[in-house]
């Protein structure tokens, strides 16, 4: 029977119908930080814990508030900062505007709360019904969000917007907006760049289709509003592109990777710099970021790779084609590490992926040996895939 277990091995489903044996793994032995790292800047883009009794398709966003911010204590307590609001937290696939909103200013009391932790908070035009909307409007909402969120004491990362997708045609449209937004902004802010293998609403995104022309119209963005702008996530999936842009950035201004697949070569860097980290993988993987940070913070980069370089091959089928759906396997391993007590996602959104899926998220998160508690992770699994008739 599927999910059948031993004191060292599980029974998963497999693609035939049938069963294949995993032998359970030993957990990794990491020395973890608390305190957040000193040669990079680094969060992690955290997920939403969903009201198991009451999230459904068809229902209003519904939050376990308290398993929710549990999870950002733990990444606070692990060094890791935490970019909230975000993709990560199922923005615009089930977290409604106000919950988002309401989420960045829960967590923004709770880092006041313990004396500190880093936080970013993504603002965007989610208010808005599907429209279309003018230019004005979509100026309008952002702004709304923007004063939302800095009257809470918070820093933001100024996401793309589906909306300007939208309306917006050359790239003198997207400028407009953005420069009346970062003109109003009294932090610096981290810009965002969300390819459209995360949302396909975001396709031709600053006006071109091509990444070469779209990067010369956010250069110029970012060059003009130098002293507005701490930073750019860049989340293209590119590496060389991510590399080459990070060069041509104005000193100062940060490249925080959003790359999930080639993060590893991207932080460590090259002879003409590296990237800083604002990851969904970290949120599936954080003891072995902050472990590594460790390392590298002591200049032992090939401790660094040796710790992180195995996680990418986890992130890589987490963020795997339709990439939009990683955010269940960040839940899915959540889960199975114990850092929530079920598998229910805000609308429903576990069922974007197959139970073929969990299972090899599974063995790949055991390969590497991610589960603190083996068989307490294997137990979990076991009965989720009989409660599946598996």
């Amino acid at each position: 029977m599927t999910g059948m277990i031993t004191s060292t091995t599980i029974e998963l489903p497999a693609p035939d119908g049938g069963t294949r044996r995993v032998e359970l793994a030993e957990p990794a032995r990491l020395t973890t930080a608390s305190a957040p790292p000193s040669s990079r800047i680094v969060y992690s883009a955290a997920h939403v814990v969903a009201d198991p009794l009451r999230s459904s398709a068809g229902s209003p966003t519904l939050i376990d508030w308290e398993a929710t911010l549990r999870i950002r204590h733990r990444l606070w307590d692990l060094g890791l900062g935490v970019a909230e609001s975000m993709d990560t937290a199922q923005r615009g696939t089930g977290l409604s505007c106000a919950s988002a909103l309401e989420l960045g200013k829960r967590t923004l009391a709770e880092s006041r709360s313990r004396g500190g932790g880093a936080v970013l908070v993504g603002i965007s035009t989610d208010q808005l019904n599907t429209g279309p909307h003018t230019l004005g409007e979509i100026t309008d909402a952002y702004l709304e969000q923007l004063s939302d969120i800095q009257d809470a004491g918070g820093s933001v990362v100024l996401m793309a917007s589906r909306h300007l997708a939208r309306a917006a045609g050359p790239p003198e449209d997207y400028l407009r907006v953005y420069d009346a937004v970062l003109s109003a902004a009294t932090r610096p802010v981290v810009l965002h760049w969300l390819g459209d293998m995360f949302d396909p609403a975001l396709t031709g995104y600053w006006g071109s289709r091509s990444p070469a022309d779209a990067s010369e119209t956010v250069l110029s963005l970012i060059s003009t509003h130098r002293s507005r702008i701490a930073g750019i996530k860049l989340s293209l999936l590119d590496e060389a592109l991510e590399r080459a842009f990070r060069r041509r950035l104005p000193q100062g201004v940060r490249m925080f990777t959003g790359d999930d697949y080639h993060y590893v070569d991207l932080i460590a860097g090259d002879e003409h710099g590296h990237s800083d980290a604002l990851l969904g993988a970290f949120a599936a993987v954080p003891r072995f970021a902050s472990a590594s940070f460790l390392r590298l913070d002591e200049g032992d980069v090939d401790g660094y790779r040796a710790l992180l370089g195995p996680t990418q091959a986890l992130s890589r089928l987490v963020f795997e084609a339709p990439t939009r759906y990683y955010k269940v396997g960040v839940a899915w391993v959540s889960y199975l590490t114990g850092w929530q007590d079920h598998f229910r996602m805000v609308a429903g959104f576990e069922t974007g992926r197959s139970l073929l899926h969990l299972a090899e998220v599974f063995e790949a998160a055991n390969r590497i040996g991610l589960f603190p508690d083996p068989d307490f992770s294997a137990a979990r699994a076991a009965a989720y895939f009989r409660g599946h008739g598996l």
